[in-house]
């Protein structure tokens, strides 16, 4: 069974930088793409960043980009996620995810680890 374990969220002021860490275990072999997802209070789940295993291409949304950096370490299993310029909108639990195998949506989640920025 994959876990994906998340590390690196905490209580930082505006304009600070963060950085989130995802390790994967079990069968990673056949990953086909790891993203980040957040949730903020009262609102939806929402895509962040991912990026392709094999090419390493990347996607961000729009609210993030030119401040995030995704990332990935083939050889430890394992995605970070830089955050840069952070404001309070970003505070969120984010949420490690993976695309293992056949399908075609993010079959594993990790628990998410907690953002806050303060202003």
């Amino acid at each position: 069974q994959v876990q994906l374990v998340e590390s690196g969220g905490r209580l930082v002021q505006a304009g600070d930088s963060l950085r989130l860490s995802c390790a994967a275990s079990g069968p990673t072999f056949s990953t086909y793409a790891m993203g980040w997802f957040r949730q903020a209070p009262g609102k939806e789940r929402e895509f962040v960043a991912q990026i392709q295993w094999r090419d390493g291409s990347t996607t961000y949304a729009d609210s993030v980009k030119g401040r995030f950096t995704i990332s990935r370490d083939t050889a430890k299993s394992a995605v970070y996620l830089q955050l840069n310029s952070l404001n309070t909108e970003d505070t969120a639990v984010y949420y490690c995810a993976a695309r293992i195998g056949r399908s075609i949506d993010y079959n594993y989640w990790g628990q998410g680890t907690q953002v806050t920025v303060s202003s």
